[in-house]
């Protein structure tokens, strides 16, 4: 390296609150007075003061600039059959998990040796042992029974036909909470959004896993409306981690990766508009996938985050979430963002060997971890160039910077869009979330405006360099999954020092709109899932999905502690 770049990322020191200390703070915020006092000096602490004073001479952005791509049509379809048929390959390297796939469903109901009506009792009855623990799993905020059995008798009568839908007809599979599914009530994690009932349509990517046959077996927990990367909700009760309970999923789409990890179903489906898919993924030991902008359609989601937000799977190996990613990319007339994309792709699985592919990586920031962290990411790194991958050290300057801008983006939106509730339900939020929609308030229309212009460099600087390298490499988090206390689990909690370490690596993704993916390199000390990040080339999810495969037959991957078989 040369050295001529500047890591300028620093540690965020603010007061860790929960409990009485949390609603003292939060109710001084939002006071007109206290907001006054406070509130600025939090601001500056999250690096608004340098957003509003660093120059950009670019126009204004609602969505990132992708570059143009080549084959790029104008309504590309979901991934062929042929390819989806691929990804059911049974094979299992000597490295992955013992955990049941996609495939282990479909060759055990091809066998008669299982039925998706046995699965969905067997279900039931996991989700309910699962509540019965000290403390609860809290995995899912709405479940219907009667729903999961008529989908599963449909499934079975279609194996019974020999007319499966294909590879994901009865597996069973988890949906965030921020995602409409038919019969059930979209809550966000909220206690008052939902009240009307049961929605009437799927979201998109919903309706995409319903016509393949999948079992959607409930709406999973989340941390509320997205706004935190914990995954405590008070509303509901944190979701737990399967490999220990006592600690955080990460957020905020904890519950479908904790699903996925207790092994209630190999493919979930969650959302992620600063890392909502990647962190949880790597903190809970599954591998989360975050497509490129535009490649899955938003429709039928909770519009919280429109110019960040994306839709993804989370699975238990690499080949389930290509096979959940292959269902669900593609064209939505409904959102003119999935027009104009090249053919999903699906190939290099069975490429073990990565020659010609250039990783490139950031020391400063790569190294910018607990040291278990970048241990395991470092041993995995030598694997990959083993396998012939060559690596290149990178530069990457104003990652501060970069952070402010997508701390900015995300919370003005997210403030936005729930401006239609605050005056009925603005005490209804749990005080985390009140603290940082008090917080937002506190933002100025042109700190948004000004924010988009310096994404527009920020997103360039980034193409640029994956036109030099094929991925990004970076841990996925910069710790494993950190306890839940008492008083976090009731009242939630604020602490943007831990924020900053689990998001570290996460933003720079959602801001640029790159593709990027988090997969599982280890485990630290305590027995705790470490994951690796990858960020990709826009549009080139199947080389990511060829990392995260790679990796899943090199490393170490331990049952949880909490962890259901549902084909035994």
């Amino acid at each position: 390296m040369s050295g001529e770049t500047k890591y300028d990322i620093r540690p965020i020191r603010a007061p860790v609150a929960s409990g009485f200390k949390l609603r003292a703070i939060c109710r001084f915020v939002e006071s007109g007075l206290g907001g006054a006092l406070l509130a600025p000096s939090l601001l500056a602490k999250m690096g608004v003061g340098r957003l509003r004073t660093s120059p950009a001479d670019e126009p204004h952005l609602v969505a990132p600039p992708l570059p143009r791509q080549a084959g790029a049509i104008e309504q590309p379809a979901p991934a062929s059959v042929s390819d989806l048929a691929a990804l059911a390959e049974p094979a299992r390297s000597a490295g992955e998990p013992a955990a049941e796939s996609a495939a282990d469903f479909v060759r055990a109901y091809e066998e008669g040796r299982s039925d998706p009506v046995q699965v969905a009792e067997k279900l039931l009855v996991a989700i309910e042992q699962s509540e019965a623990l000290s403390p609860p799993m809290r995995l899912l905020i709405c479940q219907d029974p009667d729903d999961l059995r008529a989908q599963a008798r449909a499934s079975a009568e279609r194996y019974a036909e020999h007319r499966p839908l294909g590879p994901l007809d009865g597996v069973p599979v988890a949906v965030k909470d921020e995602l409409d599914q038919r019969g059930y009530p979209s809550t966000v994690g909220t206690r008052f959004l939902g009240a009307r009932g049961p929605v009437e349509r799927d979201a998109f990517a919903v309706g995409q896993l319903r016509a393949a046959g999948a079992l959607l077996f409930g709406k999973a927990n989340m941390h509320e409306i997205g706004l935190g990367v914990t995954g405590l909700n008070p509303h509901f009760g944190p979701a737990r981690n399967p490999h220990d309970p006592h600690r955080a999923t990460g957020g905020s789409s904890s519950g479908p990766a904790a699903c996925v990890a207790a092994g209630l179903g190999p493919v979930a489906l969650g959302a992620d508009g600063g890392g909502s898919i990647r962190i949880p993924a790597a903190l809970c030991g599954a591998v989360g996938l975050k497509p490129t902008f535009g490649r899955v359609s938003e429709t039928g989601a909770a519009p919280l985050c429109w110019s960040v937000a994306h839709v993804g799977p989370i699975a238990s190996t690499a080949r389930d979430a290509a096979l959940g990613f292959g269902l669900i990319a593609g064209f939505d007339p409904a959102d003119p963002h999935t027009a104009r994309q090249p053919p999903v792709r699906l190939d290099g699985f069975g490429q073990r060997e990565l020659g010609g592919v250039k990783l490139g990586v950031f020391t400063p920031w790569f190294e910018d971890a607990d040291p278990p962290v970048v241990e395991a990411c470092r041993r995995m790194v030598e694997k990959l160039c083993e396998a012939g991958a060559e690596l290149v050290e990178v530069e990457i300057a104003e990652l501060s910077l970069l952070q402010v801008v997508h701390v900015v983006t995300i919370v003005s939106e997210m403030a936005a869009s729930q401006l239609p509730y605050l005056d009925a339900h603005g005490r209804d939020y749990a005080h985390d979330t009140r603290l940082n929609l008090a917080l937002a308030a506190r933002l100025r229309a042109s700190d948004y405006v000004h924010a988009q212009r310096l994404r527009v460099g920020i997103c360039h600087r980034f193409y640029e360099l994956l036109e030099r390298i094929d991925a990004l490499l970076t841990p996925a988090t910069a710790c494993t999954a950190p306890p839940i206390s008492p008083a976090a689990a009731r009242s939630s909690e604020s602490n943007l020092g831990l924020l900053a370490k689990i998001m570290r690596f996460a933003p720079a993704a959602n801001l640029t709109g790159l593709p990027a993916i988090a997969f599982p390199v280890g485990y630290d000390p305590d027995g705790l899932p470490i994951g690796m990040q990858a960020i990709g080339r826009p549009f080139c999810e199947h080389r990511l999905l060829q990392l995260a495969a790679l990796a899943d037959g090199l490393v170490e991957r331990r049952t949880p502690r909490v962890h259901f078989r549902l084909l035994d």
